[in-house]
């Protein structure tokens, strides 16, 4: 959904509305992808300025679109569903990568991911 946005200019909730309808999902897994959807675009702006930030000569504009937006949505993911390992989110991104993306996109994305994560707080270990 992050792709079919930033490469139409399409509103979210159209782009939710033509995804969506032609998929067959659990309704807690729309649910969910709808709502880290929804979250990744309304932080857009603050998630690019820390991907930036750790994309040491990178352009955010150059970077891969599968793989900004990979970016985009694992980082808000860290952010903001403490539920969700870190370990797991980076890990769900590099198979997306690996999958959609280029070769020395796994890296990459890794690097910038793993970069990020360290500089997150730690979550209180669960009982």
């Amino acid at each position: 959904m992050l792709f079919q946005w930033e490469q139409g200019q399409h509103d979210p909730q159209y782009v939710i509305h033509t995804f969506l309808r032609t998929q067959k999902r659990d309704p807690e897994e729309e649910q969910f992808a709808q709502s880290l959807f929804e979250g990744t675009v309304g932080e857009v702006a603050e998630l690019d300025r820390r991907v930036r930030s750790h994309a040491e000569h990178w352009r955010l504009e150059r970077m891969a679109a599968v793989d900004r937006n990979l970016l985009r949505l694992a980082l808000y993911e860290l952010l903001h569903c403490p539920e969700t390992p870190p370990a797991v989110v980076i890990n769900e991104a590099i198979e997306i990568a690996r999958r959609f993306s280029e070769r020395d996109s796994v890296d990459f994305v890794n690097g910038i991911l793993d970069a990020i994560r360290k500089t997150l707080p730690s979550s209180p270990p669960r009982s």
